[in-house]
């Protein structure tokens, strides 16, 4: 039989197979997972969330290739309300009905199923900024001061953190090569991103820098002219 019989058939039974395998492959499901962000609203104006326990929420998808396709995970959020929060610890289910999931697809699980917040109450505080140098000028040039603007600014954060300040320092300024007074715009250093500035307040840094001045020494004291005593008199 010549390769070339019935060719036509052979071509439509391909196409045929091409067809149901795509279609197959449209309509039967499979199982994917994702992590998706946790975010949470509605924190009272007097708590700091300082703690939770999970900061993404990983859910199992089960669904066709055609609706996972258009599932967009990066655009996906898991918000909790802690609106009704107190300080201490609270707890929180995860309702996976508030993801919103295309047509074909369905949520099968998700980890954590709880998710526990922990809450401080909202303290302010006035403290000194401390301009914090590292390096040294050149030779011939001395560091004689820095000044923070302003001198003073208001913290906010979890209280027992708040109460505990006495001062705040800025970023570290190196002061390498510096021979001249030079201000510098920085950032505080307020640590564990619990603590904030309230309000936000921009911060420059006044450095000055002298040249050494140097003192010749004293010249020195002539000698001591020798003291003469008046001769004996004769008698």
């Amino acid at each position: 039989m010549r390769p070339t019989a019935n060719l036509g058939y052979k071509i439509l039974a391909l196409v045929i197979a091409v067809l149901l395998w795509v279609i197959a492959q449209g309509s039967s499901s499979i199982e994917r997972g994702f992590d998706i962000p946790v975010e949470f609203s509605g924190i009272p104006e007097s708590l700091v969330l300082t703690e939770d326990s999970a900061d993404v929420l990983n859910v199992r998808v089960l669904g066709s290739r055609a609706a996972l396709r258009n599932l967009e995970p990066e655009r996906m959020r898991y918000t909790v309300d802690v609106s009704g929060a107190k300080p201490g610890l609270s707890e929180f289910e995860v309702d996976i009905s508030k993801l919103d999931l295309p047509r074909g697809a369905r949520l099968v699980s998700r980890s954590p199923s709880r998710i526990e917040v922990t809450f401080e109450r909202k303290a302010s505080k006035v403290v000194r900024v401390r301009p914090d140098l590292d390096g040294e000028v050149p030779p011939g040039f001395e560091l004689s001061g820095a000044d923070a603007d302003p001198l003073r600014v208001r913290v906010s954060g979890p209280r027992p953190e708040v109460l505990r300040l006495s001062e705040v320092p800025t970023e570290t300024i190196d002061v390498t090569g510096l021979t001249q007074d030079a201000v510098r715009d920085v950032r505080l250093a307020l640590g564990g991103g619990h603590l904030q500035l309230d309000p936000p307040t921009p911060v420059k840094v006044h450095i000055r820098v002298a040249p050494v001045v140097v003192v010749p020494p004293p010249a020195p004291s002539p000698p001591p002219r020798p003291v003469r005593r008046p001769a004996a008199r004769r008698r």
